[in-house]
C-alpha cells in the first residue's frame, strides 16, 4: 500500500521549547528522526513544521518539510493540513511519527505498517512490553490495555488508553505514540470534535476510541523514549552519543 510518513513538529512545547532542533551528534532531533523514518523505507517521509526554523534544518539536512498553520489543536490536524496540501490521489496509508523520539526502531515502524497492510483495518498503534513497575505509576508514560496479549504476529483491539494505574492489569502495555490510519479514516478523525475524555485526559487516542473508530495494537520491539524535558534531551543525547 502506498504509504506517506508524516512528521508533525513545532519550536512551541511547553516543558523544553525548541527541543526539535537540539543536537544529538552535530544532527537535530528532527532531522534524527527523519533519517529513522526515511531508513525505514516504507514510504515518502514528510515534516509538517509550525516553524521556518524546522523547515530549513531539515531541507538543510537532506529531508522534505512543509510549513503549517500555528493554530492546529493537534498533531494530526497538522498532519491532515499537509495532506490536503498535496492533494495527492495515491496515498492510502498515512503514518504520524513523533517528532522526539530519535530513538524509534525502524523494525517496529516496518512491522505496523506490515500489520495495517495485511489486515485492512482502520488504524494502527504501537506498544512494547512493560518491565518496570514505575511505568505503571507514571503519569508522564502512556499505557495501552488490548483484548489480546501482543506479539509479533498479533494484531489486537486496544480496548483503553490510560496515564496511570496501580497495578499490573492484564495485557496492559506501553503506548508509543505512532499511528498509521487509513487515508479515509483519518479524513473522518480530523473532522470530529475533541472528545471530553480527550480533553480531559489529553490523549488524543481517545477521540477514535469515543467514536467508534478501532484502534489495533502491534507489538513493538523496543520502548522509544520520547524527550519531553531537558532531562529526557539530556539521557538520550548520551545513549545515541554513546552508540555512535
Amino acid at each position: 500500500m502506498k504509504t506517506l510518513v508524516i512528521i508533525p513538529s513545532r519550536l512551541s512545547a511547553t516543558r523544553l521549547p525548541g527541543k526539535p532542533l537540539l543536537k544529538i551528534n552535530g544532527l537535530s532531533m528532527i532531522s534524527h528522526v527523519f533519517k529513522k523514518a526515511q531508513d525505514a523505507n516504507i514510504g515518502e517521509v514528510i515534516v509538517a513544521a509550525e516553524d521556518q526554523e524546522i523547515v530549513d534544518d531539515v531541507k538543510k539536512n537532506g529531508g522534505e518539510a512543509i510549513i503549517t498553520s500555528n493554530s492546529h489543536q493537534t498533531g494530526t490536524d497538522r498532519i491532515y493540513e499537509v495532506i490536503k496540501k498535496l492533494n495527492r490521489n495515491d496515498i492510502e496509508l498515512v503514518m504520524n511519527l513523533q517528532g522526539d523520539e530519535p530513538l524509534i526502531n525502524r523494525e517496529d515502524i516496518r512491522n505496523l505498517k506490515k500489520q495495517m497492510t495485511n489486515s485492512g483495518y482502520d488504524l494502527g498503534t504501537l506498544a512494547s512490553k512493560i518491565d518496570h513497575a514505575e511505568i505503571l505509576k507514571s503519569q508522564d508514560i502512556v499505557k495501552v490495555i488490548t483484548d489480546e496479549s501482543l506479539d509479533l504476529s498479533e494484531f489486537p483491539l486496544a480496548l483503553e488508553f490510560l496515564r496511570k494505574s496501580e497495578k499490573n492489569i492484564k495485557n496492559i502495555y506501553h503506548h508509543l505514540g505512532v499511528y498509521c490510519y487509513h487515508l479515509e479514516t483519518l479524513k473522518r478523525f480530523v473532522s470530529l470534535k475533541q472528545s471530553s475524555s480527550e480533553i480531559k485526559n489529553r490523549l488524543e487516542q481517545l477521540r477514535a476510541l469515543d467514536n467508534n473508530i478501532n484502534i489495533n495494537v502491534a507489538l513493538a520491539k523496543s520502548s522509544s523514549i520520547g524527550v519531553d524535558t531537558k532531562e529526557d534531551y539530556v539521557a538520550i543525547k548520551k545513549i545515541m552519543e554513546y552508540k555512535s
